[in-house]
């Protein structure tokens, strides 16, 4: 059983901060298995748009993590905005978290960026 959402979002607000970042919620979704996108502004003024990683990246039905993927790399805010409005519409039950740090850190697993499965 994958962690709620809503316990997700939380945690990763507190880490965010502790790491002297900024995060907010943007958009609150369904509590308990709402996906999660996360847009990480930069000083630099460009955007990284992460969304849930597809379910062949988990091994096995007891990872609780979560897991990303990067939707959209360094880009300018228009973009984000579109890409985010296209999600909503497709699922309106999703979460919309903005962190602003310019290195995420460890906060949140992503995948990587080739394709290939290294869990």
């Amino acid at each position: 059983m994958r962690l709620k959402s809503h316990i997700f979002v939380s945690a990763l607000l507190r880490r965010a901060f502790a790491l002297g970042g900024y995060a907010a919620i943007l958009r609150k979704g369904a509590e308990d298995a709402g996906a999660i996108f996360i847009r990480q502004r930069t000083r630099m003024g460009t955007e990284t748009l992460f969304a849930p990683a597809p379910q062949n990246f988990f091994d096995d039905d007891a990872n609780i993590g979560r897991k990303f993927e990067i939707r959209l790399k360094d880009r300018d805010g228009d973009a984000v905005d579109d890409a985010l409005s296209r999600e909503i519409r497709f699922d309106p039950d999703c979460w919309i978290v903005e962190i602003e740090l310019d290195d995420r850190a460890d906060l949140f697993d992503v995948v990587p960026e080739d394709g290939a499965n290294h869990s």
